[in-house]
């Protein structure tokens, strides 16, 4: 049976994003377990920090070199470049030099992911398909994120040789670049070009819009709290080594492969997209606020419970708000998208350096706590905002 264009060229970017999501979670889970061993852990939360601001500084200007370079190509020249800095990371002992490689690292990734998005609503051609589109998009990436603690655990077992996952992270950027390579993938019409400031204005003007974008960046903020903190909990604080955190890890990230494609069926044929997303942000947090509970004492099962539960609401709530904006857009939006993506250095920025602030005034039970509860209310207030469409 012979596939339509349109499918072949969602398949292929789907699976250009399993390697591109490889590439980024083998890192996430390590990097500040790794910025452990260059600064004060407490601190660790700066650096992440850092690579935001540069992503926030460079987001403006993307539209425009997708409109003179288009997505395809911008993507293979940014995989280019990541494998040169995590290769040159892998290899250096210069501390400072460290720190700013781990910096553009962390601020190039979500460049990759905008121009996957630009790419997939280019071969969307049906708005009711768009969450069944997104999620079984989603899913592959959630595929590479169950793997990567498995291979970190693998790579690392009870060593801190963390150079070998900068490798392995570099080395699966080759198999996306040729894919990209491969396949002339249709890129839609050019993007219409307006002010980011205006963009934002038109975005927050729309009380649909303006609330999906919110409850997003809510949930970008647990993104980058929990793989930066609970890692740096678990490893650093609590002594739990790589080879068992590895399998935790990855029964913990199930629930991305097991609710996000059947929660996106739900959002198009049954329920809408707000309900599932009150639910997912509820649980997300709440759970989250319980991991402050998790000590060397507490049994093991226990603590997988309460992992699983975090990333069960967060895998509602990610289908969700992804499903409901792209609704809403299309290829042509790239100034919208540019700043829907925004949202991930944003969230980078402010929550490793609010969690930094709590974990040196108050420990590690208060962060969990607070950032929690914060996540469970504000993502819940703003997902009931929304205005379903189906």
């Amino acid at each position: 049976m012979l596939q339509s264009p349109g499918m072949l060229s969602r398949r292929v970017i789907s699976l250009g994003n399993f390697f591109s999501a490889a590439h980024f979670f083998l890192i996430i889970f390590i990097i500040t377990p790794y910025l452990a061993t260059l600064v004060p852990e407490r601190e660790t939360g700066y650096v992440i920090s850092l690579g935001a601001l540069v992503s926030l500084a460079a987001f403006p200007l993307l539209p425009r070199l997708v409109r003179a370079i288009g997505p395809r190509h911008l993507a293979i020249g940014l995989a280019l470049f990541e494998i040169i800095l995590l290769t040159w990371l892998a290899f250096t002992e210069d501390p400072l030099s460290a720190i700013l490689l781990v910096a553009l690292g962390s601020a190039a990734a979500p460049f990759i992911s905008y121009q996957l998005d630009l790419l997939l609503e280019a071969s969307i051609t049906a708005e009711d398909a768009t969450g069944r589109v997104r999620t079984a998009f989603l899913t592959m990436a959630n595929i590479a994120l169950i793997a990567a603690p498995l291979a970190v655990g693998y790579l690392l077992g009870e060593s801190d040789d963390y150079a070998r996952v900068f490798l392995a992270a570099a080395a699966s950027l080759v198999p996306f670049i040729v894919l990209l390579l491969a396949y002339r993938l249709p890129e839609g019409t050019p993007p219409s070009l307006t002010n980011i400031r205006t963009t934002i204005r038109c975005v927050f003007n729309n009380r649909d819009l303006a609330s999906v974008t919110f409850a997003h960046f809510v949930l970008q903020c647990f993104y980058h709290l929990a793989p930066v903190f609970i890692p740096l909990y678990l490893h650093t604080a609590l002594g739990i080594p790589w080879s068992e955190l590895g399998w935790i890890f990855a029964v913990m990230l199930l629930p991305f492969i097991l609710f996000e494609y059947p929660a996106g069926w739900l959002a198009d044929r049954k329920f809408g997209d707000k309900e599932i997303m009150v639910i997912g942000f509820l649980i997300m947090g709440v759970a989250f606020a319980a991991v402050a509970v998790i000590d060397a004492a507490t049994p093991i099962y226990i603590t997988v419970a309460i992992l699983v539960a975090t990333r069960v609401g967060a895998a509602l709530a990610d289908s969700m708000t992804e499903g409901h904006f792209f609704r809403r857009v299309s290829e042509r939006d790239a100034n919208t998208i540019s700043v829907f993506r925004m949202l991930r250095p944003l969230a980078a920025l402010s929550a490793p350096a609010l969690g930094s602030v709590l974990l040196v005034s108050s420990g590690y039970g208060t962060l969990f706590v607070v950032t929690g509860l914060a996540v469970a209310v504000l993502g819940a207030v703003a997902a009931r905002r929304i205005i379903d469409i189906r």
